[in-house]
């Protein structure tokens, strides 16, 4: 009676082991081609990329991960292998988000859905997309002008860049503004507008709404505009 009772309490001791807990946040979906490996959820956790939860992989190429969020943040999902460096980036929030990729495109053009933060986030970057080629557009005739020689160009070159970046500022703020009431404005703000002057940001940061003021980003803004006004006294 006693092996029995014995086996009895190992076997709920394996079964309460191997039973994985679900957090308030799940995240599931397909990366076509991997049927062998690790997959992991990650997060930044100060400057520390920290794994919060990961899945092994072993002839199936669907995976559900989770995690327990208080707001909404980044996250990172990543597989081991030759190709660590591949990551896709999303907007982690409360609910089930889905996300399905290839193996041979790991990273690139995923399809995210389930996150409010994450349409937001992406509706920002398609229009984003422009002021970065124009940036590149303007490097490469900068580069050209200076082998060239051509000091005339490369005044102008730099008095229509100035505008160029004058405009992608005002349409950042603009954009996090229109969307005041979501987590994506406060972190698109900390990641595109940092170098922007102080009234832009406290223009961003004064929309705000109440719940996002007080959200991991929306603290960091706060954070980030006290200290450089602190540095310009």
């Amino acid at each position: 009676m006693k092996k029995i009772f014995s086996a009895f309490i190992i076997l709920l001791f394996i079964a309460s082991c191997s039973t994985k807990k679900e957090g308030n946040m799940i995240v599931k979906g397909q990366i076509k081609g991997l049927k062998k490996g690790k997959l992991y959820l990650q997060k930044m956790n100060d400057t520390i990329l920290v794994s919060v939860d990961s899945i092994v992989l072993l002839g199936d190429d669907n995976f559900i991960l989770s995690d327990n969020i208080d707001t909404p943040e980044m996250y990172y999902l990543t597989f081991d292998g030759n190709t660590t460096e591949k990551r896709i980036l999303f907007f982690g929030e409360k609910g089930t988000i889905t996300i399905n990729n290839r193996l041979d495109e790991f990273g690139i053009n995923p399809t995210i859905t389930g996150s409010k933060n994450q349409e937001i986030l992406d509706k920002f970057q398609k229009i984003n997309k422009r002021f970065k080629g124009e940036r590149l557009d303007f490097i490469k005739k900068d580069f050209d002008a200076k082998k060239e020689g051509d000091t005339e160009k490369i005044a102008q070159l730099e008095k229509d860049y100035k505008k160029m970046m004058r405009r992608r500022f005002l349409f950042t703020a603009n954009f996090a503004i229109s969307n005041a009431n979501s987590e994506a404005a406060p972190y698109i703000a900390l990641t595109e507008l940092y170098d922007a002057s102080t009234k832009l940001l406290d223009t961003v940061n004064n929309s705000l709404s109440t719940d996002v003021k007080i959200s991991k980003y929306g603290k960091r803004l706060n954070e980030y505009l006290l200290k450089i006004k602190a540095e310009k006294k």
